[in-house]
């Protein structure tokens, strides 16, 4: 590894995939259920890498190839290598609903003061997760890390690559439920996370001390609460207040109850957002608690929460010739599918029209979770709805089916709704991102 890692040091730029392959990179051959990367380690070469980090000998031509027992563990252990030589401060973030929104809004606070390396997309896995460590460089002051998983262990694996100094579960909620096996086994894998930090001599876990989930596996970590907040407006965007500890007393005083409010006085802050939904105001309230413990202003705080513009196809708000859509359709499990629909009911927009996929990986609860959901819009009488694929299809419902993203979109040639509010919501594999631009 130490000879990898000077290689790397005078060519630091690596690249999984031999179609990308900038001058003087390095490209790691990994594999797949339907690939191997080794096969494409010379094309790579050729394109201008100036090594091939591979796992087959065979492939090995001269000695711009380096041999390894195993590409994937090799980049893993690389990264951490890297992460340890720069010891930058990280912040890992993982949680099953909000992390990447999370993510993007506790590093545009940081960005007031600080370089900030942060995820870009969601580049939250195995892979993912070693090639953004991959970029730190001397002029980064923070990074902000982005950890997902859908199988127990896997939060493991990588707060083991990361090794934060830091760390934030947004929540737990029903998701992968196929993979994790049971709703507990979300709340294990997610508290890899803590278990980590609880090791580690002077970490810090950002926590909602609402969350009753969170609360119960905290024990023996150093809790920095979220600071206390309020919904103002959802019309459609999220409007709403947060209290930063001061010690004037005289201090402007909010209505806003928190477990730090009894502690300290308290100055509030008005923040007109561009986010749809409720539920992003503890995202918003986990930035802006993040940015206090980082010496971010609570005027620069909240500067950046407004200026946010979500561009991920998470809470967007797009305004159409024909109608204004609400799109999520990055992911979709019971509880943000739940959220979602909830802050829709809320929401003083008349005529109301939803679009909902599938909601995946949810194994012997998958019945039951869609079956929620449409006792949900009926019994807040949303009529007009329209639902995609095979799980949905299942659920008694007087809803229109459709069995995938194609059937809509021949639906949509014929019949495009005018004049409506549609919430768009369903897991990435439903495709639903694919039908703003026809609304």
């Amino acid at each position: 590894m130490t000879e990898l890692y000077s290689i790397f040091l005078e060519h630091p730029i690596v690249t999984t995939d031999s179609r990308d392959c900038p001058e003087g990179s390095i490209f790691f051959a990994l594999k797949g259920d339907t690939f191997n990367g080794n096969a494409y380690a010379k094309a790579a070469l050729d394109k201008g890498c100036a090594y091939a980090v591979i796992d087959e000998a065979q492939y090995a031509l001269d000695d711009r190839y380096i041999v390894v027992p195993d590409v994937l563990t090799t980049l893993q252990q690389l990264a951490r290598e890297h992460r340890r030589a720069l010891n930058t401060p990280i912040i890992g973030i993982t949680g099953t609903n909000g992390k990447t929104t999370t993510k993007e809004l506790v590093a545009t606070v940081l960005s007031k003061k600080y370089n900030v390396l942060y995820t870009q997309g969601n580049f939250n896995n195995h892979i993912g997760v070693p090639k953004t460590l991959l970029r730190l460089t001397k002029e980064h002051d923070i990074a902000v890390i982005e950890m997902g998983a859908n199988h127990p262990g896997e939060i493991k694996t990588l707060v083991e690559i990361v090794e934060p100094d830091c760390g934030l579960i947004t929540n737990v909620g029903k998701a992968h439920i196929e993979g994790f096996g049971s709703f507990e086994g979300v709340i294990r894998t997610k508290g890899e996370l803590y278990d980590f930090l609880r090791q580690k001599a002077g970490s810090k876990v950002f926590i909602d001390t609402d969350n009753e989930h969170l609360m119960g596996i905290s024990e023996g970590l150093n809790l920095v609460p979220y600071v206390g907040g309020e919904v103002i407006a959802c019309d459609p965007f999220l409007r709403f207040k947060w209290e930063s500890p001061q010690c004037s007393v005289h201090s402007a005083q909010c209505s806003v109850t928190s477990s730090q409010s009894s502690m300290f006085n308290v100055q509030c802050h008005e923040v007109q957002t561009h986010l749809i939904g409720a539920y992003n105001m503890k995202n918003m309230l986990a930035a802006a608690t993040v940015g206090l413990e980082f010496g971010i202003t609570p005027e620069q705080i909240s500067e950046a929460l407004a200026g946010y513009v979500p561009t991920n196809n998470r809470s967007q708000l797009t305004i159409t010739e024909h109608n204004k859509l609400i799109v999520d359709t990055y992911n979709a499990n019971p509880t943000s599918m739940m959220a979602a629909l909830h802050n829709f009911v809320l929401m003083s927009v008349e005529p109301k029209m939803a679009i909902l996929g599938d909601m995946g990986e949810l194994g012997s609860i998958s019945h039951e979770e869609h079956q929620k959901i449409v006792s949900y819009l009926q019994d807040n009488h949303i009529c007009n709805v329209w639902l995609v694929g095979k799980e949905f299809g299942k659920v008694p419902s007087p809803y229109r089916k459709f069995a995938d993203v194609a059937a809509v979109k021949e639906a949509l040639a014929k019949e495009r709704p005018e004049g409506q509010y549609i919430l768009i919501k369903g897991s990435n594999s439903n495709r639903l991102f694919e039908l703003p631009e026809l609304l």
